[in-house]
């Protein structure tokens, strides 16, 4: 594969967007009295791990605003991965997003170039996935007869050279479902160096959407991730228009 492009942008993860957003650090893309949904840059882990990276943990204090609590993620992104990530700003709330989240009732659409074309324009990967320890260590997911189900539904929203443009939307949330879910269909995500080849722009997957329906009375909340500058360069020779 070894795909390059004429001018690879890095993520910038100082930038913001809109009122609200504390100075100079996440995008805030929704805010109300129970719910905050931030655009994650690329490279930032959710939680904090074991080797001290700076992390979204490092920012919730100041996205509390005014609030009792610091908000805390109601789900996780892998660090690679930009985009939507939904906290929830009460103990109820937060409380309320893990139920929508495990019962699979929270819409989520991710966008990612892919290496190869697949073939048709929309469909279904239905593998089950077990995690399992890696040679060099670690552990890694792969398709299993006695692993979780997972399904995801894809389609084709552009197509370049050797590169598809896919929307991605799972019907299950397990770890690294869509990368390997992809990699096993024959057109592993472009950038993803644990099942497919690294390149030097990253991982091309965006958290594009999120629908999170209404629970007590409170209105649906939907919220839409802008496309990061290190994905611009391979959406756009899959014929993507900003």
């Amino acid at each position: 594969m070894g795909h390059r492009f004429a001018q690879p942008v890095a993520r910038d993860t100082a930038a913001t967007a809109g009122a609200g957003s504390p100075p100079g650090q996440l995008a805030i893309l929704h805010r109300d009295e129970a719910v905050i949904v931030i655009d994650k840059p690329a490279g930032l882990p959710t939680h904090r791990g074991p080797r001290a990276r700076a992390s979204v943990e490092d920012w919730l204090e100041a996205l509390r605003f005014g609030k009792r609590h610091r908000p805390e993620p109601a789900h996780r992104l892998d660090s690679d991965t930009a985009g939507c990530l939904v906290l929830g700003r009460t103990k109820p709330a937060l409380a309320a997003l893990g139920r929508l989240f495990a019962e699979g009732r929270i819409g989520k659409t991710y966008w990612a170039v892919v290496c190869g074309w697949p073939e048709g324009e929309e469909g279904e990967i239905a593998l089950p996935l077990a995690k399992v320890s890696a040679r060099s260590g670690g552990w890694r997911v792969q398709p299993h007869p006695g692993g979780q189900r997972a399904v995801t539904a894809w389609r084709v929203l552009g197509r370049g050279a050797g590169l598809a443009w896919l929307s991605l939307v799972p019907r299950t949330g397990r770890t690294h479902q869509l990368r390997v879910h992809c990699a096993s269909a024959g057109f592993p995500i472009l950038g993803d160096p644990l099942y497919g080849e690294a390149c030097p722009e990253g991982l091309q997957l965006l958290a594009r959407s999120i629908a999170i329906p209404g629970w007590e009375g409170r209105a649906e909340v939907t919220a839409e991730a802008p496309v990061p500058p290190h994905m611009r360069p391979a959406l756009a020779a899959c014929g993507f228009v900003p």
